[in-house]
């Protein structure tokens, strides 16, 4: 005696949406890395501007690309039987770069609560060296003022960065510009202003991903015996900075020391 085993019109619909789900959710985590990556492209062109980015377009990657990790992962969990083979290798591919994609704007979304909402971090909080050449270029671009912002900013920088301090070394003050100096290029920094007389150096730094610029400032003064350096980093943009330019001091600290 032959059964023979009748599948409904449901659940053939089904199976044939688990069957095409893999390609569905492929397509999504595309569309979702293609948000992620105009939105930074996009400010640099001068589309629009980086808050465009921020808060439409990183959000928007962020649901998309949890929505093909969903339908990735039911593809693969429900269909198990009719999705193999190369369906199967594109449903992994596609829940592991909606993962990825989503991983972004969650984690810039974390460290809003983690740094201070300050972007200007200074070696010397009660007198920041200042800048000079830097002023110009921030009005060619409508930028934020190259104006300290007093005693809030540093009793926040302090909080928040409490080792972020003066070096001093036991060399001259000519000797200990050319370290600083040296350590800038090192670091890949464009130099703006080389002023040994004054000793100040001014140049600039730009992320890797929004292509955000940053002034940096060092002064180089006679101290003692010796000589000190201060180092001051600067937002263009923004009124947070998630930790870069905190970042960017300790880098220069390190590699200042490290060429001693």
């Amino acid at each position: 005696m032959t059964t023979t085993t009748t599948v409904g019109p449901a659940t053939g619909l089904i199976a044939r949406l688990m069957r095409r789900g893999p390609s569905l959710a492929l397509l999504l985590a595309i569309v979702a890395l293609i948000l992620l990556a105009i939105g930074p492209a996009g400010w640099r062109a001068g589309w629009w501007h980086y808050r465009a980015a921020f808060q439409q377009l990183m959000p928007w990657a962020a649901y998309l690309g949890i929505a093909a990790m969903g339908v990735a992962a039911l593809s693969l969990a429900l269909g198990w039987r009719s999705v193999a083979g190369r369906r199967a290798a594109i449903g992994l591919v596609a829940l592991m770069v909606g993962g990825g994609v989503a991983y972004m704007p969650w984690h810039y979304n974390q460290m809003r609560g983690t740094f201070p909402p300050i972007n200007d971090i200074s070696t010397d909080t009660d007198n920041p060296p200042a800048f000079i050449a830097a002023i110009a270029l921030r009005k060619a671009e409508n930028a934020n003022s190259a104006d300290y912002g007093g005693a809030k900013v540093a009793e926040q920088q302090r909080r928040a960065y409490p080792d972020i301090a003066p070096v001093t070394l036991q060399a001259s003050a000519g000797d200990a510009y050319k370290r600083a100096l040296a350590a800038a290029r090192r670091l890949g920094w464009t130099v703006t202003a080389d002023d040994p007389a004054a000793g100040r150096i001014e140049a600039f730094d730009r992320s890797r991903w929004f292509g955000f610029t940053d002034d940096v400032v060092i002064r180089v003064v006679a101290a003692g015996t010796g000589s000190r350096i201060d180092v001051r980093s600067s937002s263009r943009a923004g009124r947070g900075d998630f930790g870069v330019n905190a970042s960017r001091v300790r880098r220069y600290i390190a590699e200042l020391r490290g060429g001693i």
